[in-house]
């Protein structure tokens, strides 16, 4: 059926120094109060290997860039308060000690001058590590990041790589208001000369930050702060020092026929959750974890929706120009469009500069029901 196309937006409501210390006041209240992510059985039908630990995201991510540092002498890290304060949110805890202040860097508030401190440390044949307190902040540094950074290997014909990761927490959290809770995976996904990142496990953060360490070209690595305290299920093969992911390739965390539901980051645990509720209706809901957004993995999303015959697509960025809204371009224009039997729906962020205010920032991003809600609309399905 050749089905028009429609989108569900986020449907249910038509001095810097202190803006960072509330920040991290509101962000430990949240992300380290022993929340775990709810791991049902039935969530990780697809993964091969038996899980033999736990480990949370933070964790995970400390333990990537250790071990890389470990390989590579080359590589060290550098940005606000990694140092001597472990971090913002603790990621770079013990680093300090173990590798000495010439791998462990820390910085003045300048975002422009450390990301280009970064840039052409990466030019000259180190691999650094920038760490951006929020990717908001890196709004101060977008011409190193696209340009400089993102455009070099191209520009120089191939011989001059530019082997940097900008890293840090992307999206809303908790209180931060409308100028530090943005997604910028769809800004950065849009820029040739860029490879972006969007994890959603400890091992997604794991394998991909040591492969985006690895890799010649820029990496802009998108975290979720919501996230970091979060434990998940470790493999012996994620437990490993040669654990890697590719970039560029998605992951079927859940296996269904019913319906297509695409996410990354913390959308991926509320498409998870929605899959669960839809499967005591009746209703098999597979749930792909993008984890990589530039390169976009669309060959898997095409091959589920052969199969079910429906897609939502689930983000935290706002509705105009998203993610989601390039999964359904090229799902129209491909040879999937034939096989849907119903519109293409998208579930977003609203279109608002993000409330500060508690009882309207909920509203302003999708939740779990929201999700159940879309899908079963997907499937003329009103109740």
């Amino acid at each position: 059926m050749h089905a028009p196309v429609t989108i569900t937006t986020g449907e249910r409501i038509g001095s810097r120094k202190r803006a960072r210390s509330l920040r991290l006041a509101r962000s430990y209240a949240t992300a380290d109060s022993g929340h775990s992510v709810r791991l049902f059985p039935s969530s990780f039908p697809c993964t091969p290997n038996v899980s033999i630990a736990q480990m949370t995201v933070r964790d995970a991510l400390n333990a990537a860039m250790e071990e890389e540092m470990i390989r590579d002498d080359k590589v060290y890290i550098m940005g606000e308060e990694v140092a001597r304060y472990n971090g913002a949110y603790k990621v770079t805890k013990g680093l300090l000690d173990k590798f000495g202040e010439k791998r462990v860097v820390d910085t003045p508030i300048t975002e422009m001058g450390f990301a280009g401190l970064a840039t052409g440390a990466a030019l000259a044949g180190l691999r650094p590590i920038c760490e951006f307190m929020t990717f908001n902040f890196a709004m101060q540094a977008i011409d190193q990041i696209v340009n400089s950074a993102g455009k070099t290997y191209y520009m120089s014909g191939g011989n001059v790589p530019c082997p940097v990761v900008f890293r840090g927490p992307n999206g809303a959290a908790a209180g931060v208001a409308a100028q530090h809770s943005q997604d910028y995976a769809a800004w950065y996904g849009q820029v040739p000369g860029l490879k972006v990142v969007s994890p959603w496990s400890a091992e997604d953060c794991k394998g991909l930050l040591k492969t985006a360490i690895r890799d010649p070209n820029p990496v802009v690595f998108l975290e979720n702060e919501m996230m970091y305290g979060v434990t998940f299920p470790m493999s012996a093969e994620a437990m490993s020092d040669n654990f890697l992911l590719p970039i560029g390739k998605a992951k079927i965390e859940r296996e269904g026929s019913d319906v297509t539901i695409v996410a990354h980051s913390k959308m991926v645990t509320h498409s998870l959750e929605a899959a669960d509720i839809l499967a005591k209706e009746g209703i098999k809901a597979e749930v792909i974890n993008l984890r990589s957004i530039r390169p976009l993995d669309i060959d898997t999303i095409k091959q589920s929706v052969k199969k079910t015959n429906r897609l939502l697509i689930a983000e935290g960025g706002f509705p105009a120009f998203g993610v989601g809204s390039e999964i359904c371009a090229q799902i129209v224009e491909s040879e999937a469009f034939d096989y849907l039997d119903a519109p293409v729906e998208r579930v977003t962020g609203a279109d608002v500069p993000t409330p500060y205010a508690a009882n309207l920032e909920e509203l302003a991003f999708p939740d779990t029901n929201l999700i159940v809600k879309v899908a079963k609309r997907s499937l003329y399905r009103t109740n």
